[in-house]
């Protein structure tokens, strides 16, 4: 669990517990009032904290634009002409889930793992005489940089994709995937690695 939430939980119990003692003992009712302001100026100092520490730990507040600037993407992509075969290969020596098809700097599609199971595998196709253009998904939903981290996990959820290419003005900036999001959503890396 981390820390922020277990501050604000236990500012929770003590809030309550504060309460019930008051009932108890049955102390005067100004001391009951000044307790109660006292713990409610608390919770909301705690809360305002949680928010700042958010904030500046880079979590959800934070655009995906944001976290490409923290570090220099390197976009793996390949032109529609590839085999599965070579894209598949390309994919393994990177160690990534999913290749952008480009052709002069334009998002064609993107093929992914599933595709390769579903598109090319399931549906019998030889992978070495079969080309990316056959079997990529066309036109792959992709953000603007301007694009919240929790608006992109929304969209991957929502979708059902694993992979969220980021647009400006025609050029792709990069590509994180779900796993990339939720690492940093989690506050767990530094930095977000981009595929």
């Amino acid at each position: 669990m981390n820390t922020p939430r277990v501050v604000l939980v236990s500012a929770g119990f003590a809030l309550l517990s504060s309460t019930a003692f008051a009932e108890d003992v049955a102390l005067p009712a100004p001391v009951l009032e000044w307790s109660f302001y006292i713990l409610l100026i608390f919770a909301v100092c705690v809360a305002v904290g949680i928010s700042i520490f958010m904030k500046r730990k880079g979590m959800p507040g934070d655009n995906l634009g944001t976290l490409l600037d923290r570090k220099t993407p390197v976009i793996h992509s390949v032109g529609p002409d590839v085999s599965v075969t070579q894209c598949v290969r390309r994919m393994n020596e990177l160690k990534i889930g999913a290749m952008l098809v480009m052709e002069d700097e334009q998002l064609l599609g993107i093929f992914t793992e599933r595709d390769a199971l579903t598109r090319v595998l399931g549906e019998g196709l030889d992978p070495s005489a079969t080309k990316i253009a056959e079997v990529m998904s066309n036109n792959p939903f992709w953000v603007p940089s301007t694009t919240s981290v929790e608006e992109a996990m929304n969209i991957i959820t929502q979708r059902r994709i694993r992979h969220l290419p980021v647009v400006e003005d025609g050029k792709v900036l990069g590509v994180f995937s779900s796993g990339d999001l939720t690492h940093h959503l989690l506050d767990k890396t530094s930095s977000i690695p981009v595929a």
